[in-house]
Order: C-alpha cells, then sequence, then structure tokens
C-alpha cells in the first residue's frame, strides 16, 4: 500500500479489529452539547424508519432502538455476521472493468420524526462497525405534509410521496469514523418531519439521534382545545435541573406512562441539609393550566418524599406557588385540581429532598397570546 496521509488514506477512519474482552472500550466519542434536547427521531414519539433501499445484513429498524448497540462476536446468520444497527451490502460497479461503484452510489434510509421541528445536531453512531461503516455519510431533512380532508395537514406521507419530497441537505457527504459517535451540528431553523440518513457508498450504521426543539403544528393544538401544556409532543422542553444522574429530566414529559424504573427523572442521594433537587421546564407557549398530575410509576424506594410546584410568566416573571410542598406516595399517580387556573410559560417542580419522578402532566389550554406566538413560530419556521 502506498504512503498516504490521513486525509487520502480510505482506511484513516477505521477502528482496530475487536481482540475481546469489553467492546465499547476503544469506542470514540465527543462532546456534543445538543444531546441535552429531546431526540426528534425517539421511538417513543413515534418515530420510525419508514423506508431504505436495502438492510441486507442488519434491518433499518435498529437504527432507532434506544438502548446503545450491542456486539456478539460468535453471532452470525445464513447471511453472515449478524450487527444491531442498519446495514447493507457491499456495492458493486458496472462490470468487470468497473468493478467500484460509481461517486454517486449510495444507500439510505428515511425516518418519520416522532415529533416534528428543529433540529439542532445529529448522532451518527457507528458502534461495533469497525471496518464496515460507510465512508462518508450524509443527511438531507423534509418539511411533507400530506392535505387531509376538510383541510390541515399531517406528517403521514406514503414512501413513494417521501421520494418524490423536496429534500434540504444538512450534512454534506462527509467522512466518518468508525466504532464511533460521529456528531454533526445543524443550523438549518426550519421545521422538519423527515429526515434521510445516506450512506456512501455503502455500510453499516448502529444508531441515529436527531436532536432539536419540538415545534407543533398549532392548529392541531386549538382543536384538541384541554392539553398538556408540557409534553414534549405537544411543544414543552426541559431546561435545567440540579441533578440528572442517573437520566434525562426529558423523560418526565415524554408520552405515555413509565414501564421501568429509568423511565423518569431519578437523582443521586442529597447528602447536604435545607437544599433539595429540582428542574424546570418551558411550555410550549403561554397557557393556562388547571390541574396538575405527577406519576412515581416503578419508584418504590426512591421516589420524592415531597413535592413542590412553582410557575412563572415570561422568562423574567416572578416565580409564585401552583402547589404546596405535598407529600408523594411511592408507585402512585396523584391528581391535583387546581383552585384557580396558573397562567405561565415556565414551571419549576422541586422535589424534598432528592428522588424521582416518572411523568408529570400540565393540563390546561394556551391563552390567546401563547395561541399567537406559537402559530408565528409556526409560520416563521416554514409551516
Amino acid at each position: 500500500m502506498s504512503s498516504l496521509d490521513a486525509h487520502q488514506d480510505p482506511h484513516a477512519n477505521d477502528a482496530a479489529p475487536y481482540s475481546g474482552g469489553d467492546p465499547y472500550a476503544d469506542y470514540r466519542t465527543g462532546d456534543f452539547p445538543f444531546t441535552e434536547l429531546v431526540d426528534l427521531a425517539d421511538r417513543r414519539l413515534g418515530a420510525g424508519v419508514v423506508a431504505a433501499n436495502d438492510e441486507f445484513f442488519a434491518e433499518r429498524e435498529n437504527l432507532l432502538v434506544r438502548e446503545r448497540a450491542v456486539f456478539d462476536p460468535e453471532h452470525f446468520g445464513h447471511k453472515g455476521k449478524i450487527m444491531d444497527g442498519w446495514e447493507t451490502r457491499r456495492r458493486r460497479g458496472a462490470d468487470a472493468e468497473n468493478v467500484f461503484p460509481a461517486p454517486e452510489d449510495h444507500d439510505w434510509a428515511i425516518v418519520r420524526l416522532g415529533a416534528p421541528g428543529v433540529i439542532r445536531g445529529i448522532i451518527v453512531d457507528t458502534a461495533h462497525f469497525r471496518g464496515n461503516y460507510p465512508q462518508k455519510v450524509s443527511i438531507q431533512a423534509a418539511a411533507v405534509e400530506v392535505p387531509l380532508p376538510g383541510g390541515g395537514g399531517a406528517p403521514t406521507p406514503s414512501p413513494a410521496e417521501l421520494l418524490e419530497a423536496k429534500w434540504e441537505e444538512l450534512v454534506p457527504p462527509t467522512p466518518v469514523r468508525g466504532h464511533a459517535a460521529n456528531g454533526f451540528e445543524i443550523t438549518a431553523e426550519r421545521r422538519f418531519t423527515h429526515v434521510r440518513l445516506c450512506q456512501h457508498p455503502d455500510g453499516g450504521v448502529a444508531r441515529l439521534r436527531v436532536h432539536g426543539e419540538v415545534v407543533p403544528d398549532p392548529e392541531w393544538l386549538e382543536l384538541l382545545g384541554t392539553l398538556d401544556l408540557i409534553a414534549v409532543l405537544n411543544g414543552g422542553s426541559y431546561e435545567d435541573a440540579s441533578d440528572k444522574f442517573y437520566s434525562s429530566p426529558t423523560q418526565i414529559i415524554l408520552p405515555g406512562t413509565s414501564r421501568k424504573m429509568d423511565d423518569g427523572w431519578e437523582n443521586r442521594r442529597r447528602r447536604v441539609r435545607d437544599t433539595n433537587d429540582w428542574v424546570r421546564f418551558k411550555l410550549v407557549a403561554q397557557g393556562a393550566v388547571r390541574a396538575v398530575e405527577i406519576d412515581t410509576a416503578y419508584l418504590k424506594g426512591n421516589s420524592a418524599g415531597w413535592i413542590a410546584l412553582q410557575g412563572r410568566n415570561g422568562d423574567s416573571g416572578e416565580w409564585f406557588e401552583i402547589i404546596p410542598r405535598t407529600r408523594l406516595q411511592p408507585d402512585t399517580l396523584h391528581r391535583f385540581k387546581l383552585p384557580a387556573q396558573a397562567v405561565v410559560t415556565h414551571v419549576r417542580l422541586d422535589a424534598f429532598p432528592d428522588g424521582g419522578v416518572a411523568r408529570m402532566r400540565l393540563h390546561g389550554t394556551l391563552t390567546e397570546q401563547g395561541a399567537a406566538d406559537l402559530r408565528a413560530r409556526y409560520a416563521a419556521l416554514g409551516g
């Protein structure tokens, strides 16, 4: 092999062959601040891999599995090594004189975002694909909504309609590393419903994460009337927390009920007296809250002992009490009817002194100002 520098060597980004022991011992990652944001491609939000041109070695659905990829060196099937990811067959050229694929040849998979929104960063994870990862990847995004009878739309187009959509390039063909988390910061100020991951020319990707900010359709929220003003799917978001040692506070506002102990927010054991843990959320827009649910499902010996809920109206508004300090029961759904509606844009949940909360719901309606603000943002982002 001739002497080439790292930019010319097509194997410069390979990982070393697996040599036994912990397969993640030599995994390469980086610091990607955008991973604090919700994963718009989370299956728990309704995301799915709707189409792919090839999935010969490993099916496309693996891209969105929540858990990190696993590796079994002895796991083989009738098609070859079984990998925990999306892996395509090796592309070939047109004939014996042109054995390599053409420069434009590539494989692709289309992902429907569970929650349409503004994409801030993408992780293309090639865990365990050490010499069979794509040489380059590119990523496009589209905003595709099919008109429904009576007007309005929903991001539910068919694969054929998606292939004909107008796609905007977010990441041009870019080299990636094998057995690594490859992060890409995205700057497009648009609301997208789908992304397309392309492998140049072929190979395998273990996981895909699409981090960003949910931007709901204001017409849909107005049709719903009373809604959960803090839910991820409705545009609520986690802003900050005192502690996120065991799990992300974003999980408190995910759809559905908690399925196990780590499917919520749990902090470390607090040892400093006269302090407590807390988490702060931003509503989709200004809303009038009328009822609150606090769920400690599956948190049996580690739920918060007491909670209190505060709210404020605007970034500089004064905090005021919504729910006073109240004792919680483990593994229980607690419902609170507010004596008067609370008009807020932010809420802060305090846990005393520490402990976990599985889910929180803020039931209410958008105010006139909140609805107008949401419509304006939706229109500015191309909705």
